[in-house]
């Protein structure tokens, strides 16, 4: 029976117990030290992860053809596989929604999941009517948590808490389509009514507070960390020096300075060939590494192991088997990228990074934040965008694995219990 006397806490998240994800990981990793804390969550999420037995879960799906697809595609995934029928069905729905799709981008443009807001909205009502909770948290991620968060806020009043995970506004920039307008009218909301917001670095912090000066002293920086691993892996020197990248790539999060950096590591030392291994997980190698690969013929040094998916064998999940094999590499990629935005955020694949000890290389890009997390625990910083600085740090890295002198930190991992209690306090 649950206590009454426990304050009860309204949570928004469109994604949520997704394996891997780090906008569910943010949150999912907060809930057992937040009820240690006395905190009963109320969740209400979005049906694209696993339903959560030991809190009081709730699962909507978005309103809107484009959310109602991308949600269902991740449903369809956890219940068949990414097989033949998943591809069948997948393919089927997306002919059937794809002129009410179309309707929708025409009218609106905003992203998929925008129409999660509208029924969260709804049910967050009834759910403060039911449980009286004494705070609304929302989080994303998705902005449709936050979106539906001002409306809630407005017609309830009820205390509101925001963790902003990405800038909402690239720096720099004037907001031009209509989902970036959209992005932008939300931060806006957020900046005056929310009771308190965190952004997770001190320049996206600084972003939001030059657009919004209301924001005041109801603005702060809370390094998200992430638990620490349920599982690890033991690490042995090999024949081969193992660097490892995990996560999404893209054309604006690419491989290609690392390929290209590789290859001219390669030109001045040949012999080198056969004891340097780069290993992707987490998906496909983005299109520009790809070609480069290709163009130079380094398809033997970089090696694509696509997204893991819980094993039958051992009956680990996707996750536990990407933190075991961080815990065995040589060392770890981290790929910033090169847009203005980066200036503003912090991947969260760092956090779980750092729980390992192996040492980091990390191609950043104007985020001096980033850079001192990365440095004082001994690991390599490359600018994203100076091919000498990462063929450098690559060549140290390099040099330091092979006189067996790579680094490792003495330094404390950044947990999840440091962001809970941070909140706890600002909260009161």
């Amino acid at each position: 029976m649950a206590d009454k006397h426990k304050q009860k806490w309204l949570i928004l998240s469109h994604c949520f117990n997704m394996d891997g994800r780090a906008a569910s990981l943010t949150i999912t990793d907060k809930l057992p030290f937040l009820a240690e804390a006395g905190i009963e969550p109320v969740i209400l999420s979005g049906v694209s992860g696993e339903h959560d037995k030991n809190f009081k879960h709730y699962q909507l799906i978005p309103w809107g053809p484009a959310g109602f697809r991308f949600d269902m595609r991740h449903v369809i995934a956890r219940h068949l596989g990414r097989g033949f029928r998943y591809q069948l069905l997948v393919g089927l729905m997306g002919l059937l929604l794809s002129p009410f799709i179309a309707v929708e981008r025409l009218l609106l443009g905003w992203q998929n999941q925008w129409s999660w807001s509208l029924p969260a909205t709804l049910r967050s009502l009834w759910l403060i009517h039911k449980y009286k909770p004494s705070v609304l948290y929302t989080t994303g991620g998705a902005y449709s948590a936050h979106l539906a968060g001002y409306w809630i806020k407005r017609l309830t009043g009820i205390k509101w808490i925001v963790e902003v995970h990405d800038p909402m506004v690239k720096p720099g920039t004037i907001p031009k389509t209509r989902d970036d307008r959209l992005n932008a009218y939300i931060e806006g909301r957020i900046c005056r009514y929310a009771d308190l917001a965190w952004w997770f670095t001190e320049g996206a912090l600084q972003g939001a507070s030059r657009r919004h000066p209301e924001l005041g002293n109801r603005g702060v920086v809370i390094l998200p960390g992430v638990a620490k691993p349920t599982v690890t892996g033991r690490y042995q020197r090999g024949e081969q020096m193992i660097i490892s990248h995990f996560g999404s790539l893209s054309d604006t999060r690419s491989l290609k300075p690392v390929v290209q950096a590789i290859h001219t590591l390669l030109e001045r030392n040949s012999g080198i060939r056969s004891k340097l291994r780069v290993h992707i997980y987490g998906g496909t190698i983005d299109r520009s590494a790809k070609a480069e690969i290709l163009k130079y013929g380094l398809e033997d040094v970089f090696i694509s192991f696509g997204r893991l998916e819980r094993s039958e064998k051992t009956g680990m999940s996707g996750r536990e088997q990407v933190l075991e094999r961080m815990f065995q590499a040589d060392c770890l990629l981290l790929v910033h990228g090169t847009i203005s935005d980066c200036s503003e955020y912090i991947p969260s694949k760092l956090y779980e990074y750092l729980w390992t000890g192996r040492p980091i290389i990390a191609l950043t890009y104007q985020n001096p934040q980033l850079d001192q997390l990365v440095i004082e625990r001994g690991g390599y910083v490359a600018s994203g965008d100076n091919p000498g600085q990462i063929v450098d740090a690559l060549s140290k890295a390099y040099i330091d694995w092979k006189e067996e002198n790579l680094p490792l930190s003495r330094l404390p991992a950044i947990g999840v219990q440091q962001a809970v209690q941070s909140i706890l306090k600002l909260v009161g």
